[in-house]
């Protein structure tokens, strides 16, 4: 990240000397970034002016705010209640009284070839320093959410298997209440293979109504579930997603148990006598 910032502020280097240089009292002001989420909570607006210091009663430099920025949706900073406030570098310098000296700092590259051979040089460079790819510490940092997304996948596959066992017997009821209908075709002539065909037909009608109520369901409960938390946390990110391939399969499910649990009521009440399905 230092590396970025020595970069982007290298054109303002040479006016930063020439600010140092200025008699007290000349009006010339620095500019920072703060965290949208500050400006909200301190009612901040563009051009005010405020005093940046590292601590609360120490001194500090007067600057003007002339951006407000925007937090990522990354879900290692969701519940991060802190505050953020981007300076120039020389600024952040004479604020935390660190020099020329880094914690950390990053380095993009071209290609997996070039990062590989970028971590190696710097591993080699000088002892105590250690690279490490952002891949690998995004992995790392994301291990909570990891645990997190599997046990919500473990609930999903609960659910589902709930749901499909609750579909099917559904099913299976509806269809046993055709038991008159089916016995009054079966009297009249009409084939064991029709009337299997006409229930089947008719839970597949049903399993894709009711997969487009599920999935229009879903997708307004989703809705709902990220407008609350990205409001309640202030971020962008997404709390729930509908994906294609969740509807696709919800589905392909909805259809094949809806399909098999008619075609299974079907060919029993097919095949059951007539007049036994009366009752009699």
């Amino acid at each position: 990240m230092i590396l970025l910032l020595l970069a982007l502020l290298a054109p303002v280097l040479p006016q930063v000397a020439r600010i140092d240089t200025v008699p007290p009292g000349a009006g010339v002001v620095r500019t920072i970034a703060v965290d949208e989420r500050l400006a909200g909570d301190a009612g901040l607006r563009i051009g005010d002016m405020v005093v940046v210091a590292a601590t609360p009663a120490g001194p500090g430099d007067t600057v003007r705010i002339a951006a407000f920025v925007r937090r990522g949706a990354d879900p290692s900073e969701v519940a991060r209640s802190e505050y953020r406030v981007r300076l120039h570098l020389d600024q952040l310098q004479r604020l935390v009284g660190y020099g020329d000296r880094v914690d950390r700092f990053a380095v993009a590259v071209t290609s997996p070839e070039a990062t590989a051979d970028a971590v190696r040089r710097i591993n080699d460079a000088a002892f105590g320093f250690r690279a490490h790819r952002s891949r690998d510490i995004a992995i790392e940092t994301s291990k909570t959410f990891q645990v997190v997304s599997r046990f919500h996948r473990a609930i999903g596959v609960i659910t589902i298997v709930a749901s499909a066992i609750f579909l099917l017997c559904i099913m299976l009821l509806k269809v046993e209440e055709r038991r008159r209908d089916v016995a009054a075709l079966r009297l009249m002539g009409i084939s064991r293979r029709s009337v299997v065909r006409a229930v089947v037909l008719e839970a597949s009608l049903i399993a894709l109504l009711g997969s487009a109520l599920g999935v229009a369901l879903g997708h307004v409960t989703s809705l709902i579930v990220n407008a609350y938390y990205q409001d309640l946390y202030r971020t962008p990110l997404r709390f729930s997603i509908v994906t294609p391939e969740t509807v696709i399969f919800a589905v392909l499910l909805s259809v094949v148990l809806g399909i098999a649990a008619g075609a299974l009521a079907a060919v029993r009440l097919a095949y059951t006598p007539p007049l036994a399905l009366f009752g009699r």
